[in-house]
């Protein structure tokens, strides 16, 4: 037991992808909180340690039967890329296009008995803005410069060097700027008493908060890829040359 307690929740997430619904579930921070040690997150989210490790134990064995998903500590780079763009950031895109008209609806009809509807359309308002620019600056420089890396690692031949410096610069923004979605989110969260509707609920009001959690679920995903996989990687391979 002491060795799963002292590991981090990111490396718990690696070792097994499985885990991390689990760390949804009970609200440990896997991502942009990945650093910390099992112990600790469970402290921070008021769960007891012996039943999360029981539950992660659970976990594994049934990942053992039955092995799914891909392996992204092996896998190319430029495949892992791809798997970001096309599952998460088209995700995201189309999730903020879809929220904030139903957020302005839901506002519209609750917004007078919900004070905090307001807020968080304004909170979304803003982290919507952050992710699109966040998104379209790892597009159109780090991930294209990160899959050059990679294909001049594997014909043997030096790495045409970037505006940015080392891999480092660019990788330590995009952490920063995680985890400013990170605190958005917990934000969203606190605000909505954990995406629990009232029961004046209409259909449509259900509908978005069932819609930000999915919301959050995907880009605590997103991060950890990016985070605890990508980045690493990318900074590891950097390092010979």
């Amino acid at each position: 037991m002491s060795v799963m307690t002292e590991k981090t929740v990111g490396e718990l997430a690696l070792e097994n992808p499985g885990a991390t619904r689990l760390f949804e579930k009970l609200g440990i921070d896997y991502c942009c909180g990945g650093g910390q040690t099992l112990e600790q997150a469970c402290q921070a989210a008021h769960v007891s340690i012996d039943q999360v490790v029981d539950s992660l134990a659970a976990v594994n064995q049934s990942a053992s039967a039955t092995a799914q998903g891909r392996n992204w500590q092996a896998e190319p780079l430029s495949d892992l890329i791809a798997h970001i763009r096309t599952a998460h950031h088209k995700y995201t895109r189309e999730e903020i296009a879809r929220l904030g008209p139903l957020f302005d609806k839901v506002c519209s009809v609750h917004g007078k008995n919900h004070s905090e509807l307001d807020a968080m359309r304004d909170a979304f308002g803003g982290l919507s803005q952050e992710l699109t620019t966040h998104m379209m600056k790892e597009e159109m420089m780090l991930f294209p410069y990160i899959e050059r890396m990679e294909e001049a690692v594997i014909e043997k031949a030096p790495i045409v060097p970037s505006p940015f410096g080392s891999v480092r610069n660019p990788v330590s923004m995009m952490m920063h700027e995680h985890d400013s979605a990170g605190n958005a989110l917990r934000g969203l969260r606190q605000a909505s008493n954990g995406y629990t509707a009232p029961a004046d609920a209409c259909i449509s009001f259900q509908t978005l908060y069932r819609a930000l959690a999915e919301f959050e679920a995907d880009l605590h995903q997103h991060i950890h890829l990016e985070n605890n996989i990508l980045f690493p990687r990318a900074i590891e391979m950097e390092r010979p040359y």
